[in-house]
């Protein structure tokens, strides 16, 4: 996605999810996520069946007359988004891709926060670390986190040879292809090539380039996640969850954060087409093999496999007591939220 690309759909995403927030989601956030504690705000006078343990004697020795204290819920909160940037998030059948619509969600969890006057921060993992973003306030940083999530995951940039005039190499200049012509980059190919050659006999250990991302590990984001957030928070886990033995380290993560399972899908994943003989690639490992998609029973296995893991994946992570949100990358955002909100505030009235 180019930065122009990318500056526009983070526009279009703030224009559509900032009504929404302000027009849906301003009531349902604030009546599900409470804050971490209470605080003193004031004194007043008691009142019948007011508890005496509240009493302030200090206030009541000086005035001859009771008094209570009055304590006010801490309302901030800090919100962490985990999202998962790994090749198969780049999926998309319909208008957008898995990845888009889990810029989408973030982008309305940010401004809900936002608008709550909470702390927001970021985590881009694959099968490492790939981006982390302190929590902090304002409508700036909660564009950027938007941003960061569309951005991250694109193809590494181009690297540009440069020779001081006696032929020596310069070093390297990171430039992303945003804004070139593809003839300009087709002239310049075989320079590329020999520059990579080159660059490759000499010692560039130093400099880093963006890792892989073809795999997925949940677990070691929850690890991260836990070295770097010693107060307790939100954490919202947006992914696919193409990842095997995660569920211990969420378990353990939630035993100090509110930790939240977000499974973003695309109907092609539940449902193949009859097109007959095709190749797929998986996306995380790079294997390529041929289906026969008319065959009947092929498709049915297919869906029956692909509901399977939706529902086993909610149902281990309930049992541990972790919730879970499922979107589909072709629907609303909004609705299955919505659903989420609801059924929290009816669990905290129980």
């Amino acid at each position: 996605m180019l930065a122009k690309e990318i500056i526009r759909r983070v526009r279009e995403i703030q224009v559509r999810t900032g009504r929404q927030v302000a027009d849906v989601l301003a009531g349902e956030y604030v009546s599900v996520f409470k804050g971490g504690g209470i605080e003193f705000d004031e004194v007043r006078p008691y009142l019948p069946g007011d508890d005496v343990r509240s009493i302030d004697w200090n206030v009541t020795a000086r005035s001859g007359q009771p008094y209570v204290k009055r304590y006010v819920e801490e309302r901030q909160l800090t919100l962490m988004l985990m999202a998962d940037v790994s090749a198969s998030q780049d999926f998309g059948s319909q208008t957008r891709s898995k990845r888009e619509a889990a810029a989408e969600f973030c982008a309305l969890i940010a401004f809900s926060a936002i608008r709550n006057d909470d702390k927001v921060g970021l985590l881009l993992f694959h099968g490492g670390i790939e981006h982390y973003i302190p929590p902090r306030k304002g409508q700036k940083h909660a564009l950027r986190v938007v941003r960061q999530v569309l951005a991250h995951g694109e193809e590494a940039p181009e690297f540009r040879q440069e020779t001081t005039p006696d032929g020596r190499l310069r070093g390297l200049e990171r430039r992303h292809p945003a804004g070139k012509s593809m003839e300009k980059l087709r002239t310049r190919l075989h320079d590329f090539r020999e520059f990579l050659h080159r660059a490759a006999a000499l010692d560039f250990q130093s400099r880093r380039l963006r890792p892989a991302r073809r795999s997925t590990d949940i677990g070691q984001a929850m690890e991260f996640l836990r070295s770097v957030m010693k107060r307790r928070a939100v954490c919202f886990v947006v992914s696919d969850f193409l990842d095997e033995d995660f569920e211990p380290t969420l378990t353990a993560a939630n035993r100090k954060h509110d930790v939240i399972a977000v499974l973003i899908t695309d109907p092609r994943e539940l449902a193949v087409p009859r097109v007959g003989l095709v190749a797929l690639q998986d996306a995380e490992t790079g294997q390529t093999r041929l289906y026969d998609t008319g065959a009947a029973d092929f498709r049915r296995e297919l869906e029956r496999a692909a509901r399977e893991r939706i529902e086993t994946l909610e149902r281990r992570l309930r049992a541990r007591g972790i919730d879970f949100i499922h979107i589909d990358a072709a629907g609303s955002v909004v609705d299955p939220l919505i659903r989420f909100f609801r059924m929290r505030e009816r669990r905290m009235r129980r």
